[in-house]
């Protein structure tokens, strides 16, 4: 069960949105950026909340305002848990929202196509797998030995 203190302090963040977090929301919400879907001060793991998260492809967006200057340790913790979960996570300013919305949007149409051309390395089913040990061969995307080579 999600920690109820974390969501209700989620629910206020979301009625009380910074200028940055309102104005890059209009352009992310609603499957409007690239067809992802964004959430907006999303609960992770019980653990943060972030200022804008997808999961698919897994990407959590950050906007750092003056409050972050002097957390940088903060931060940097903050982003190798985001990351362990599988986040990519990419910081933008408030600043860099307000006066460059376009290069912003930019590097995040960038980042969700580099995201996007990383394919998944395909599952293996068990057969697959116990075909594989000892032996070199491929498998057919149905799952069938293709190319048996060393498989006596």
């Amino acid at each position: 069960m999600r920690d109820p203190e974390l969501m209700k302090r989620a629910r206020e963040m979301r009625t009380e949105m910074t200028e940055p977090e309102t104005r890059l929301w209009l352009q992310l919400r609603a499957k409007r950026f690239e067809g992802v879907k964004f959430r907006r001060q999303k609960v992770i793991r019980d653990d943060y909340i972030v200022d804008f998260a997808a999961n698919d492809p897994k990407l959590v967006i950050e906007l750092d305002g003056d409050t972050h200057a002097g957390r940088e340790a903060y931060d940097a913790a903050r982003t190798r848990f985001l990351e362990a979960e599988g986040y990519r996570v990419v910081r933008f300013t408030n600043s860099d929202v307000m006066t460059n919305l376009e290069g912003v949007l930019d590097r995040l149409e960038e980042v969700i196509g580099e995201m996007r051309s990383q394919a998944p390395l395909p599952t293996l089913s068990p057969e697959g797998e116990r075909a594989l040990s000892g032996a070199t061969c491929s498998l057919s995307p149905s799952g069938e030995r293709v190319g048996e080579r060393g498989m006596r």
